[in-house]
């Protein structure tokens, strides 16, 4: 893996190249590829970097005034009710993670991880911001937005988030188990639903310009709440090697609690319909690729959830070999 040079935060220049929003890798790339620690990551670090860097001209909607929200999205059927369900559903996520995450800096066992903590969970509320402002720029209603969004979820926050979060609890604030908590956020949570985010800003790229460039932003994000997370567990693991049969025990019970959330019919509905609306909208897609090969307008939603099944497989063994849990690697697999 790469380790990223450490400039001072406090001089001038150019943003960190894992931060930049042209010079960052992708999502997946920068996961398995990329080695950032809590150290480097201060608070510092996050003003520098990412509210000067990854955010300069995208700071309130995640993206450029000049990206477009094209015509077609904001006109009634499948492919506006696709994307409403798609970034409705990711903005409850980050709202639930930002509430989860006040526990990880209370209980965060230095000032480093405090304060990289602190920095996740403003970038966990503002990815659940952008996510609602794009709503309204697709013509959703901003006075009534929170209550419709969670009318209309009310069924995916009971089923799919609420054992999300209940798991997490109970092992970060009621067991004050801090290692725990980060193998669940970085390894089951975001490592699971990370590679979802990559194929979301992969689809809507044409289809949807501001909102495919508001993904753009939370990925780079999530690229350091990944590895940050990865390098705490890897140094937790070597100054705490009987820690390792915790950490194994909670996968699997991460693994359970995949198996047993329905969020696969709640991923393939909204892909349902963002099928339908691709049919409608072929000329505006054309011969834009999902991935090398295959194009785009050629996929299904079994396809696509597939590949992002794939993806996360992938991404585990990388980061899970990295924090030396080979014998780990597989409890995740196909946990989506």
């Amino acid at each position: 893996m790469t380790t990223t040079p450490r400039p001072d935060p406090a001089t001038p220049g150019p943003a960190a190249p894992e931060t930049d929003f042209d010079t960052a890798p992708g999502l997946l790339e920068g996961a398995m590829d990329l080695t950032l620690t809590a150290d480097r990551c201060d608070l510092a670090y996050w003003f520098r970097h990412v509210a000067q860097g990854t955010l300069r001209d995208r700071a309130v909607s995640g993206h450029r005034d000049t990206t477009p929200t094209p015509g077609h999205m904001r006109r009634p059927g499948p492919l506006r009710e696709a994307i409403v369900l798609e970034l409705g559903q990711r903005a409850l996520a980050e709202e639930y993670a930002t509430r989860l995450l006040a526990h990880y800096v209370a209980l965060a066992p230095g000032v480093p991880e405090m304060e990289f903590y602190a920095t996740q969970l403003v970038d966990e509320a503002r990815h659940s911001r952008i996510f609602r402002h794009h709503l309204t720029e697709v013509g959703l209603p901003a006075p009534t937005l929170l209550a419709d969004l969670a009318e209309r979820n009310a069924d995916y926050c009971r089923r799919v988030l609420d054992p999300v979060a209940d798991f997490t609890l109970d092992i970060v604030r009621d067991r004050a188990d801090f290692a725990g908590g980060v193998a669940v956020f970085t390894i089951v949570i975001e490592g699971v639903l990370a590679p979802a985010a990559e194929l979301s800003e992969r689809k809507w790229s044409r289809l949807d310009p501001a909102a495919a460039e508001l993904s753009r932003t939370a990925a780079i994000d999530e690229i350091r709440h990944l590895t940050v997370g990865s390098s705490i567990l890897r140094d937790h693991l070597a100054r705490h090697p009987g820690y390792r049969s915790r950490i194994v025990e909670i996968l699997h019970a991460g693994r359970e609690l995949w198996d047993k959330v329905p969020d696969r019919e709640f991923v393939l509905a909204r892909e349902e319909l963002f099928q339908q609306g691709l049919g409608e909208h072929a000329d505006v897609v054309g011969d834009q690729e999902l991935w090398p090969g295959r194009r785009l307008a050629d996929t299904t939603p079994g396809e696509r959830y597939a590949a992002a099944e794939r993806w996360t497989d992938e991404m585990a063994e990388v980061r899970m070999r990295y924090m030396g849990l080979e014998d780990a690697i597989g409890v995740l697999g196909g946990a989506r």
